[in-house]
């Protein structure tokens, strides 16, 4: 007999059923979005910059300069944040990598690993995704200055 509740309407069948690990997870896939969406909007402001077209989702070679991108600011962010931690924490953080992880799912395990330990772990993110993005080229879309703001000098 089964119980009436052993499942979750909030819980994939694959998810992990312990809290920790459920928390972890979420964590990790909230810090892919954000450095994605970090790299991609670096890559389009760059490519606009010079006039080039836009990255295409079905392209290798712009899926190869997307992958390269998300490593450099991977290793950015680990730069960073890594000086906040004392020796101790820092061996923690950047020990022994999960079996069978990809290069960028071991710099993101690091990045979850800073996250739970630094209180400022998004504010010190968005530094670093602030002066990655400045690099990138001029602000693009919504982030451009509107003809009024530049008219009033602001």
């Amino acid at each position: 007999m089964s119980r009436p509740f052993d499942t979750s309407l909030r819980r994939g069948s694959g998810e992990p059923r312990d809290l920790m690990a459920r928390v972890d997870a979420e964590v990790r896939d909230r810090i892919g979005e954000a450095v994605d969406f970090v790299c991609l909007d670096a890559m389009v402001r760059a490519r606009s910059s010079t006039g080039r077209p836009a990255p295409a989702a079905d392209s290798p070679r712009d899926r190869a300069e997307f992958d390269r991108r998300v490593e450099t600011f991977l290793a950015r962010l680990e730069e960073a944040m890594l000086p906040a931690l004392d020796s101790e924490q820092r061996q923690a953080v950047t020990g022994a990598p999960r079996p069978g992880a990809d290069r960028l799912a071991q710099l993101i395990d690091v990045q979850l690993a800073l996250a739970k330990r630094l209180p400022d772990y998004w504010q010190r993110f968005d530094q670093v995704r602030a002066a990655y993005a400045g690099e990138a080229g001029p602000p693009s879309g919504s982030d451009r200055p509107r003809w009024l703001d530049r008219l009033l000098g602001r």
